[in-house]
């Protein structure tokens, strides 16, 4: 993912965690050159969000209802289970219906929380009814909770590749916080299928993820 620098205003997930890997070496496009990947993936990412925001709301709740189902199948038993989610913004599967269900089937919920720019994200338990503060970018996080590393990782896209790289919203925050994780959590990626691109141009320190969700089922 680009520098810190390229996080702008906007509001988006933290969500989730660090990624990205030569494309040459991928079997796709020739790389782009370092400093013109930053202004691309900028404008990449402004389009594509506001692709996604052009959906109807109706639209989007069918597609995060059919995510869900996918993520029920795809991860099976979750009991006893540390899964980092995330708070929708900005016209992302809201899967907030599925957390409360991965609760109820046993699962520890999680939600992402920045601490510092440049800095690896924490997680912290939270259910239904528990108590919310305001982080960074005003995205709701856990006001207590316990803090805990994820076993599952499931990220919102702005952007996917054939390689499984994620476009993020720019911040690294994946990228630094998968590659500071001592253990090896499953990660999966959840978006649109229409967020599908040809390639992120990804980069030495890009982390890909294991699998993909989209509202027509685990991506192939």
């Amino acid at each position: 993912m680009p520098d810190d620098d390229d996080i702008q205003a906007e509001y988006a997930s933290p969500a989730c965690l660090l990624h990205e890997i030569d494309p040459v070496y991928a079997g796709l496009a020739p790389p782009a050159p370092l400093e013109g990947v930053a202004a691309w993936r900028k404008a990449r990412r402004e389009a594509l969000i506001a692709e996604r925001l052009a959906l109807p709301a109706d639209t989007r709740s069918s597609y995060s209802q059919a995510i869900a189902d996918a993520l029920d199948e795809r991860l099976g038993d979750i009991a006893g289970k540390a899964i980092s989610l995330y708070w929708p913004f900005r016209g992302e599967p809201d899967l907030r219906s599925w957390m409360e269900r991965a609760t109820a089937r046993g699962a520890t919920c999680l939600l992402p929380i920045v601490v510092a720019k440049g800095q690896p994200l924490i997680f912290k338990s939270w259910k239904q009814g528990e108590k919310l503060d305001r982080g960074i970018w005003n995205i709701p996080i856990p006001a207590e909770g316990k803090e805990m590393l994820p076993d599952i990782v499931i990220s919102p896209l702005v952007g996917f590749d054939p390689s499984r790289y994620r476009l993020g919203y720019g911040g690294g925050f994946f990228d630094r916080t998968l590659a500071a994780h001592p253990g090896k959590p499953l990660v999966v990626g959840v978006g649109y299928s229409s967020q599908h691109i040809p390639t992120i141009h990804p980069q030495w320190h890009d982390i890909p993820m294991q699998a993909i969700i989209t509202e027509r089922g685990l991506w192939r």
